[in-house]
């Protein structure tokens, strides 16, 4: 439960101690209500209600905590006895807590650790940790621990060898004295992101672009309103209102089908103007744009309302309200008096269209919904055609882009069907598909293009990243996580062999692709999740990203959360490709040498890739890759490797957490010892819990590799808070929207 601070700012001895003694008075106090809450009238609890009460669900751990803190062996603990036990944790020394440490290991109370109480014990620490490994690699652990600890090889580790191994690694001794709050930890209270502080030179430097389109925007708004209203001035407030506001939709509503032209986003992306406009924001501007359109709709429409409803109570009307607002009779409007009819027949639709483009509707499995509706805005042009007589004027432009793009899409998209090669069925839900590739396909690492697989849904294109490198020249990939009903649908399409769509020379066609790209696998498929096909699909693309930059960076921090990994696979195998073509081998004593990885095309100096993943087998389909990146570099010295892996898992209970301290001891011996990590099998570490980003980030801006550029692809929850970490470091931030 440690208490957000400052990053920037030290954190002094005497600091700590007051947030700790904070920390122990609220904590002894959450557990002392706990405790009256769930004991009885005759004021004890038993163990199940002890696991209750402190939230501690491992049988092992709950059973140990509960002999120790039932002094008097009655099987059940008082409110005195709990108090005592936890006053002696928070208020004892570090021996104090150490020996609570070794009770806990000393299962039989003997007074000493023997092999097979440190495996049970290593054993429920995997269990808490949700990791799972071999029996043969537990044994491996237990033996590794169990022999760097019992020195004087009596077979049984005593307190003060326990005591001496933890001395052996630095911060395990810091953190078992650390405020009991760590040890047995109440629920986490929801905490808000930290927010950007927008009034910060950091803050100006990493939304520059965003802010002067903002204010270019309203400034316009202004402008477009005060001359419209300026040229009704004599025919009431209501009608300047109401004019204001038109003119300021004839642009809105054009203008936002500017901010979806893909094609042209893409090639604006490899011009001067990728510093200048926020490219990568184009839909979130979108998103504002459509919030404006219907709030100067909702006014538009209020104004003329009253416009309407005072012509109607004058003497010189000859229409009714109900006639000016649903007829034609007036005669309001350019073409045939349709104004007013086609102005009501226009808020319905964007009402409509507003209200089927909420997250709940595009996320909860009827993306169906949001998409056909979100296609009105072709009768809502026309509609605004027949309202407005100087909206075509606004559109002339920006509907020949619109239009032009969306007919060089559908022709290129429909010219001819691709065929989906080879489907892997991968851990964690990811289907991996291998798409036969255009001849004229050409794309950047980190683009991203649209999908449709007519036999999962005809009319459903849907975008993903490409996780193949530009230098494969026969295969596309794509690595699809199973979060929704289109992808769930697809996924278990391919758990099943499909007969029908199976190529007849399937093994000989498997032979020749694997012979001609030479690529390294991902993962190891079985026949149970692989399968080669002949699947009909419909690609669109490229289009680009935030990533475009990477190669264009000095010191590239990449951060995935998940499936946030794939625009990074791309880009971490295109290096893999530029890395092995500056290879060079002296025929004669077989001497491997590097070119300068710096050119034209690739500044980079440093790049650190950091996974965030919340489980063991998230790390399944990405590792063989990683694992060929890690061998590329082995020969290189430390010092000259451009690329450095950082491997997070967040379900992993960390050193500062009691029932994982042994684990980690063990885990950090056979790594030392095997030189690579027993989860992932790489030679990077996976460290437990989540990532320090303070630290992190402190560690990147001491190395000097030049103008740090972090990329991140996952949640926008952890977006915020990276956000926020890059602006007190003065870090370029980029977010890929998925």
């Amino acid at each position: 439960m440690s208490m957000p601070r400052d990053p920037a700012q030290p954190d002094p001895e005497g600091c700590r101690g007051i947030m700790s003694a904070k920390e122990d008075a609220k904590w002894l106090q959450w557990v002392t209500q706990q405790f009256e809450t769930i004991a009885g009238q005759d004021r004890e609890i038993n163990l199940q209600e002890f696991k209750t009460a402190l939230n501690v669900k491992e049988s092992f751990f709950a059973e140990r905590f509960f002999t120790l803190f039932d002094s008097d062996g009655s099987g059940t603990i008082t409110l005195q006895e709990l108090q005592e036990a936890l006053t002696l944790l928070i208020h004892g020394n570090p021996m104090d807590k150490l020996k609570f440490l070794f009770q806990v290991y000393d299962v039989d109370g003997n007074g000493s650790i023997d092999a097979d109480e440190l495996r049970t014990v290593l054993q429920s620490c995997l269990l808490e940790s949700a990791i799972s490994l071999s029996e043969e690699k537990l044994d491996q652990l237990t033996l590794a621990l169990f022999e760097s600890a019992d020195k004087d090889c009596s077979g049984d580790i005593t307190f003060e060898e326990l005591r001496d191994e933890l001395q052996r690694f630095p911060g395990v001794m810091e953190n078992l004295t650390i405020s009991a709050a760590h040890w047995l930890k109440p629920p986490a209270t929801k905490r808000h992101s930290p927010r950007p502080r927008p009034l910060t030179s950091a803050y100006w430097h990493n939304h520059r672009s965003q802010l002067l389109c903002l204010a270019a925007s309203t400034g316009l708004h202004v402008l477009l309103f005060a001359l419209a209203a300026s040229a009704h001035r004599d025919r009431g407030v209501s009608v300047m209102v109401a004019k204001g506001c038109g003119q300021c939709l004839n642009f809105d509503c054009s203008f936002i089908a500017v901010l979806m032209l893909r094609r042209c986003l893409t090639w604006l992306r490899a011009t001067w103007l990728a510093q200048v406009l926020p490219l990568d924001q184009n839909i979130q501007f979108h998103q504002l744009m459509g919030y404006v359109v219907v709030g100067l709709s909702l006014v538009h429409t209020v104004a003329h309302v009253v416009n309407f409803a005072l012509q109607a109570r004058s003497e010189s009307s000859p229409f009714q309200f109900w006639e000016l607002l649903l007829t034609t009779r007036p005669g309001i409007g350019w073409v045939h008096g349709l104004a007013s009819l086609t102005g009501v027949a226009l808020l319905l639709l964007l009402l409509l269209m507003f209200a089927c483009s909420s997250a709940c509707i595009r996320r909860s499995g009827h993306f169906e919904v949001f998409y056909w509706t979100h296609l009105a805005y072709l009768p809502m042009w026309l509609l605004l055609i027949l309202h407005g007589p100087n909206f075509w004027k606004w559109l002339l432009v920006p509907g020949i882009l619109f239009f032009l793009e969306k007919a060089v899409g559908l022709a290129v998209s429909r010219m001819a069907a691709l065929s989906i090669v080879e489907v892997n069925l991968l851990p964690s839900k990811v289907t991996h598909l291998l798409i036969k590739r255009p001849l004229l396909f050409n794309y950047r690492p980190g683009d991203y293009l649209y999908l449709n697989i007519p036999t999962i849904a005809r009319y459903e294109w849907h975008p993903f990243t490409i996780s193949s490198a530009p230098e494969q020249k026969d295969t596309i990939w794509l690595h699809i996580r199973s979060e929704g009903q289109w992808t769930n649908r697809l996924y278990e399409s391919f758990k099943v062999t499909d007969p029908v769509h199976c190529d007849s020379k399937r093994l000989s066609r498997s032979l020749r692709m694997r012979r001609s790209q030479r690529r390294p696998q991902v993962s190891e498929m079985t026949p149970e999740n692989h399968q080669l096909c002949n699947i009909k699909c419909y690609i669109d693309g490229p289009y680009g990203t935030p990533t475009r930059r990477i190669f264009a960076s000095e010191h590239a921090v990449l951060i995935g959360a998940g499936i946030g990994i794939t625009p990074f696979a791309s880009i971490l195998q295109s290096i893999m490709y530029r890395y092995q073509k500056r290879k060079h081998i002296c025929p004669n004593c077989q001497h491997c040498w590097m070119e300068g990885i710096q050119d034209d095309d690739m500044k980079l100096h440093k790049v650190d890739f950091i996974w965030i993943n919340r489980d063991q087998r998230s790390f399944e389909w990405f590792v063989s890759l990683l694992t060929k990146l890690e061998m590329d570099q082995a020969k290189e010295p430390q010092e000259g490797r451009f690329l450095e892996l950082h491997m997070y898992m967040t379900s992993a209970l960390g050193k500062n957490d009691m029932k994982a301290i042994g684990l980690q001891m063990a885990l950090d011996l056979v790594a030392k010892k095997e030189k690579k990590d027993s989860i992932t099998g790489l030679q990077t570490r996976t460290q437990p819990g989540r990532p320090d980003w303070s630290k992190v980030f402190q560690k990147v801006a001491a190395e000097k590799k030049g103008k740090v550029q972090v990329f991140f692809c996952g949640s926008p929850a952890l977006a915020k808070v990276l956000k926020v970490h890059c602006e007190q470091f003065g870090f370029r931030f980029f977010q890929e929207n998925f």
